[in-house]
């Protein structure tokens, strides 16, 4: 990209943050869609965990459903809180929590269960180095979460339905709230 190229896009960015918000107005459909896409997906998996514990599904299968409406959940949270803190990314993020009447107390404003989903890979490393003994469970469970404070079991993955908890690699996450912010987002942006 030449220099005239590159001041042009620096000029359009910045226009684009200071004028527009990080969202031209004609493209505002664009983002709510993409919110109601992440939403409705997250909201579908919650239901088919629902659906799964009524009719007896494996664990693998309900915890996929948990798994599978919390990484819906985590692109979710990337629209309001993008990991670019600066330019056009951090200004769309602040028009779309204005827009959706988000703020950091949405239980989508951590990341913490987040990057658990995101990085398991590179968190199972960690994990392995530091856990060398003792009993592992690399399989889904469905069970209590209280399994997880064994000293010497290693919990993978694991869902108590009961305290609505996800156990990845021994850290606990309640996913209840989580849930009913993603319906509430989800009701907000199909009444758009």
């Amino acid at each position: 990209m030449s220099e005239t190229e590159q001041a042009r896009e620096r000029a359009r960015r910045t226009a684009l943050v200071k004028e527009a918000g990080g969202i031209l107005p004609i493209y505002s459909v664009f983002y709510e869609r993409s919110v109601l896409y992440s939403a409705s997906r997250a909201h579908d998996a919650f239901m088919r965990y629902e659906h799964g514990l009524d009719s007896g599904a494996t664990a693998d299968e309900i915890v996929s459903s948990v798994h599978e409406a919390l990484s819906h959940a985590a692109s979710l949270s990337r629209f309001f809180w993008p990991a670019r803190l600066q330019g056009v990314a951090s200004a769309r993020g602040e028009r779309l929590r204005r827009h959706f009447g988000i703020d950091e107390s949405s239980p989508l404003y951590g990341r913490e269960l987040r990057n658990a989903l995101e990085h398991f890979d590179e968190r199972l490393d960690e994990y392995l180095l530091w856990n060398d003994a003792g009993y592992f469970f690399p399989d889904a469970a469905v069970d209590s979460h209280e399994l997880a404070d064994e000293a010497i079991g290693h919990i993978f993955k694991l869902v108590d339905p009961c305290r609505q908890i996800f156990v990845v690699l021994g850290q606990k996450f309640y996913f209840d709230p989580i849930r009913r912010e993603v319906d509430r987002i989800l009701e907000f942006a199909r009444n758009r």
